[in-house]
Formats: C-alpha cells, structure tokens, sequence
C-alpha cells in the first residue's frame, strides 16, 4: 500500500512548484512535478519591436536576471546577421559569470545548506573545535574562535526570542541530519557572511548594465561607453572595481564555497547514491572565446551525453526539426495539430488550455494533464542540464581544467566518478563550476583590458540597427547557458515585428512532465528510489529537488493584463 506525500509548494526556490510522490516502505516509488503558474511571456513578446523585446523577456525573473535578455539579443542578431564588438563580448561573458557566480553562492548558502546544516544544531558547538576546522579546510580568514563564538550567540539570540526569522520553519532535529555541531557552526556562519558577498559579486552587471535586476542590454552591442578618462564611461576606476570584484569572487568560492561543500558532502556518502535520476545530459555551450556563433569555441563546451557514455559526446543541432521539441501532452496547453505532436520551437505554439482541478485539491489527477510545464525533448530523449550537465560534458571533453578539478574533488572525497550522478554530486558541480567560472572571468577581464589598451573602444555595431535594413522575414536562435542550465530562444521576425517568440528554459528541461513515451524527466526521475524517515517532513524530497536549484518563474508566468489579484499562496 502506497502513500502519496504532496509537497506543495516546494520552498526556498524562485516560483511554484509542487511534487506529488508514492511511498512505498519507505521508499519513493513514483513522482509527480507540477508547475502551478501559467506561462505567457511568449504572447506578450508579439508584435513588439525585436530590439526591445530582451527588455521584456528579461523579466521573465529576478533571480537568474539578464540571462534571457543575453537570448534574446542573441536570437535578433543570429536573425539579422550582426557581429558584435570583441568588447561588448567580454563584457556580456563578465555580466555572465557575475550573474552565475552570485546565483550559485547564493543557491548553496541560502537556498540548500539548510537542508544539510542543522541551525538549531549549532548552539551545542564548541567554537574551538568549529575554529580548528575551518582553518583546516582554508586559508579564510574569518576563522578564529571569537569570531564563532559571536556567530553562536546571534543563533541563541533568535532561539531564545522564538523568532528564527531566516531560520524559521526549518526540519531541525530531523534524523537525516548528521552534522556534528561544530560543522553546523560552520555552515551558519557561512550562510551570513554569502549574504554579504553575493552583493559584491553581481555589482559587476551594475557597472557595465547600469542596474541590477535587469541590466541593460543592446541588440550589436553593449550600451556602456568606454573611456577610461570620463566619469561618466567605463573608466580606469570603475574597471579597476571589477579586477577588486573579480579577487572577491576567487576568494569566496575557493576558500569557502568549495571547501564548505566538500566538508558538508563527507559526512553524507549515503547521498553520492541517491538522487541520480536520467542518465542523459545536454550542454549547449557557452562563454565564446571569440565571437558567439556557431563556429566559435566555448569555454564551457557544447554537447549531449548519452546513458553516461563518457567516451562519446553527440551534436547538439538547434536547428534540426526532429531534434529539440516541446509537447504539450501532460501539460495545460494544445496544438494546433494535437497534443500529442511535438513541436520545434522555431515553429512552436503557446495556447493555452487548462484542463486541471479547481483549487483547493487533494490530488491531481496524473493520468490527465498535471503541469503548466511544456515537455522538451531531444531526439525523444528526455534530458537533464545544469552545473552537473556542463561539468560532465567538460570532463568527457578531455579538458584538463574541468578533469583536473573534478578528480580532485572526486578524490578528497574517496568517491567514484559515478558519485557525480546523485543529489551530492549535482550540487559539488555547481561549486565546482564556480571554481572555473572564478579563473574565465579573470580571462574575459585581462582580454578586455588589452583592447582598451590597444585603442580598441567599440561596444557596438550598427550595421544592421534601422529596420530599413532588415528582410522582409527572418529567424533566429540564442542559446545561453543560464546557471540553471541550457537556455533557448526562438524568434520569428516578420514585417519588423515579432511574429513569434519561443523559450525552452532550464526548469522546462528538468521540471516537465512526462511524455508521449510516458518517460519522466529530471526532477520526477531522480526522486525514484529516495528513502523517506518521516512522510510529514519530507526532507529527502526537499535536498534532492533543491539540487536542481529550480527556477518555476523561469518554466511558468503568471499574466493578467487588468492587474487584477489572481492567487494567494501561504508557504511554510
């Protein structure tokens, strides 16, 4: 006899998302993920102007902002043909790495640590031993006894209040938190200071996009001025901050970041075995070491793994029709032709069709459509990505960055390479890869640098900028590699104006439903398997869920032209 655990919603994640599992003795036996929010960004992005739409797009969330507006710039320009300037190029790759660097500090420390770290836990340290600790795994300097002490005392304080306030709500006392309280000590001192840092890292997309959330961005370019001698350009100063931001970030993810996530995954070998899930990853590469295109190399290396087949690593083709396709046969939208076809998104639909309960509901119905989540495919195979994804394809790529750091790791924690394939493994990639990003962001600054210095000041080319210039149709595709994972956008320009606009996002990939085939995708699969202690605290669900580091806004919108009130939701 099964019993079925809702959780919904799911926390500490950007968005909505609810899984439904069967437990049988004490084992998850089935999964259900569910979006709960319409999508409709595309149909907003209609008839606008294509030079404006990333402005729109770029909306689509706060958390992982810029990274669709950096699609859609380069889905109009792969459309009209336009080449950008080396300049606006290493800028776009800084603002990237910033953003990824700040989302993966912040996913780690604020978004799943306590799903490791017992907070409550921490008040039976001894400081000393905490001290002895940190400065065993680093070089950081915030490690000395009174500096834990202090960090133990604002934990009592919240305690004593009854007001936990960040800490709130939390499993504390939970037995699949194996800590000692020292270690946990550690982390929470940790969470407080990435509090602190994440700020610091993202000014970098303040510098060169004018804001952040959603910094500005320039269909041929960038919109920020060079001259290193006007106040009011990119000048010595302010490119200087950026070389003092980058030291930062190397500091923090190296002496801190890394080695915490090492630390936490040695008391937890159980969980290099759990949380798997498919056994195919998609990359599509990204952080152009020239110009982006189709004929650039990536830092971060394009290509698909097969059932974990390391030695061979499949094209991604972006434009092949049977290669990537969405279906919309568990989801709360049709087709034109029918719900069980698939569509390339170079010809895709958005029509809504909600078909699901009313709210309140018990249960969904999973043998009908379940989730405001599109299905992608890729040559009929589902398909995880992400950090672990990006790191796989890098490590079968031969690289000796992405080998050398991954064996090491490996190693530290007297773990197979098969380790990688489990909720531990997937949230060391993301540190991992945070490590290289620190190294590539160093690379795009110093090669910036020397064409400033060379009197090479364009950031932008406006060949093709007047829509008198423009075909009567054209078509184009920007990929991006978000921090989540691979991202996708298709445009359609017709008449001046987008005809048709298409998103396949990270969260799509991995959050969807299943398909024609009845096969799962990421999240649904890497739940079979999962122990369970307790059914009314379903911590397990909560660390494997979170390793994805889902973004719903990212999969799902949420759009009422009047601004009238839709929804309430009252989380835990």
């Amino acid at each position: 006899m099964s019993t079925r655990v809702v959780v919904d919603p799911i926390t500490r994640i950007e968005g909505h998302l609810r899984i439904e599992a069967d437990i049988e003795n004490g084992i998850i036996k089935d999964a259900f993920s569910t979006g709960t929010m319409v999508r409709g960004i595309e149909i907003i992005a209609q008839n606008r102007d294509p030079r404006e739409v990333w402005a729109y797009v770029g909306r689509v969330c706060g958390v992982c902002t810029s990274i669709h507006s950096l699609a859609s710039v380069r889905a109009v320009e792969n459309a009209l043909g336009i080449i950008i300037p080396p300049n606006a190029e290493r800028v776009r790759s800084l603002m990237q790495i910033a953003l990824t660097e700040q989302d993966h500090v912040v996913h780690f420390y604020q978004l799943q640590a306590l799903d490791w770290v017992d907070v409550v836990s921490a008040l039976k340290a001894d400081p000393k031993k905490t001290s002895a600790i940190a400065q065993s795994i680093s070089a950081w300097p915030k490690s000395s006894i009174g500096y834990f002490t202090d960090i133990q005392k604002k934990i009592k304080k919240f305690v004593e209040s009854s007001k936990l306030g960040i800490f709130a709500n939390g499993y504390w006392g939970h037995p699949a938190y194996k800590l000692p309280p020292e270690v946990n000590l550690l982390g929470v001192a940790h969470y407080l200071e990435a509090l602190e840092v994440q700020k610091d890292i993202v000014k970098v997309q303040t510098i060169f996009g004018g804001k952040n959330p959603h910094p500005n961005y320039l269909v041929g370019g960038m919109a920020c001025a060079v001259n290193i001698n006007d106040p009011n350009a990119i000048n010595l100063e302010r490119l200087s901050y950026v070389a003092e931001i980058i030291q930062t970030t190397q500091n923090f993810v190296r002496q801190v970041y890394l080695p915490d996530v090492l630390a936490i995954a040695s008391y937890y070998p159980e969980w290099t075995k759990i949380g798997g899930g498919l056994r195919n990853y998609i990359s599509y590469g990204d952080y152009p070491t020239g110009n982006y295109g189709e004929l650039s190399t990536y830092k971060s290396p394009r290509g698909i793994i097969i059932n974990r087949d390391l030695h061979h690593i499949e094209d991604f083709d972006p434009y092949a029709m049977d290669g990537l396709q969405e279906y919309v046969n568990n989801s709360w939208y049709s087709y034109s032709e029918g719900k069980e076809v698939g569509l390339h998104p170079s010809i895709g639909e958005t029509n809504l069709d909600y078909t699901g309960p009313t709210p309140p509901y018990q249960y969904l119905d999973n043998s009908q459509p379940y989730s405001w989540i599109k299905t992608p495919r890729y040559k009929n195979r589902p398909m995880e990505t992400g950090p672990l994804a990006r790191m796989i394809v890098g490590y079968a790529s031969g690289r000796d960055d992405y080998k050398d750091l991954t064996d090491r790791c490996l190693k530290q924690l007297n773990v197979p390479f098969e380790a990688m394939y489990s909720t531990i493994g997937r949230t060391l990639a993301r540190a991992m890869e945070s490590n290289l990003l620190a190294d590539w962001m160093q690379d795009f600054y110093i090669q910036l640098l020397q064409n400033i210095k060379s009197g090479d000041y364009r950031m932008f080319n406006n060949i093709y900028w007047e829509p008198s210039t423009w075909p009567q149709k054209a078509q184009g595709i920007g990929l991006a590699e978000a921090p989540r994972g691979s991202l996708a956008h298709y445009v359609n320009i017709e008449n001046k104006q987008i005809k048709n606009y298409q998103m396949v996002v990270p969260t799509t990939w991995n959050a969807s439903p299943r398909d024609t085939k009845g096969q799962r995708s990421s999240f649904e699969e890497s739940l079979l398997g999962t122990p369970v202690h307790d059914t009314s605290a379903p911590l397990e669900i909560i660390r494997t869920i979170h390793s994805f580091d889902p973004c719903m806004a990212c999969a799902v919108h949420l759009y009422d032209e009047e601004g009238k009130h839709i929804h309430q939701f009252d989380t835990l």
